[in-house]
């Protein structure tokens, strides 16, 4: 594995949401994290019909505008009921004429449910994937996963996506009511993270 040998880290995202989650998890290795949007990169077009394609298309897009290594996530949640959905097309049920609206996006997924009959409980899964790219077109790929149901309605202020309506498996809370360093404890994007740790191991010797 190519380990990372830089202080800042290009994280290609224009999720505040998920940079701050990023930039807690690497906190510890003395890294910092800039985000796509502070650099006001343009997002590229997510054109793959998986998690990894698309995570490798902007990292790579951010890694080649800038000469820097850069890291991206791209993650959704499937609920096994809705046959997988929304998956990788998670935010695409979000998107609004006026940008993103997850509760829009909660609402209709919770109605497909509804509509489906779906038995108790609503199994899914939150999954994250991410690449690590370099300049040279090289990268690593470190995948992970959360299981839970979904429920309803809607609870907690914390967070940002699907969070108000994802329990995870052992907890009686949804991501939305955790506090941020407990859901990062556990979260989808932890256990991608976990796996991506070898390759900034190097930063604490």
């Amino acid at each position: 594995m190519r380990r990372f040998a830089g202080r800042q880290l290009l994280v290609a995202t224009h999720n505040m949401g998920k940079l701050e989650e990023i930039a807690a998890l690497l906190q510890p290795y003395g890294i910092a994290c800039v985000s796509a949007g502070e650099m006001g990169l343009p997002e590229p077009e997510e054109t793959e019909a998986t998690f990894v394609g698309n995570a490798r298309i902007k990292a790579h897009a951010a890694a080649k505008a800038t000469g820097l290594p850069a890291l991206a996530d791209d993650s959704g949640i499937e609920v096994d009921a809705l046959g997988g959905a929304p998956g990788v097309y998670t935010a695409n049920w979000a998107e609004t004429p006026a940008g993103r609206d997850f509760v829009q996006a909660m609402t209709r997924t919770w109605e497909a449910l509804e509509k489906a009959e779906a038995p108790y409980p609503r199994r899914a899964r939150f999954r994250a994937t991410m690449v690590l790219a370099w300049p040279d077109g090289h990268d690593e790929v470190f995948e992970g996963k959360v299981e839970g149901q979904v429920v309803w309605p809607m609870r907690g202020g914390q967070g940002h996506g699907y969070d108000p309506m994802f329990q995870p498996d052992g907890h009686d809370v949804t991501f939305a009511e955790m506090a941020p360093e407990e859901k990062n404890r556990i979260s989808h994007r932890a256990d991608a993270f976990g796996k991506l740790v070898a390759a900034f191991e190097d930063q604490t010797a």
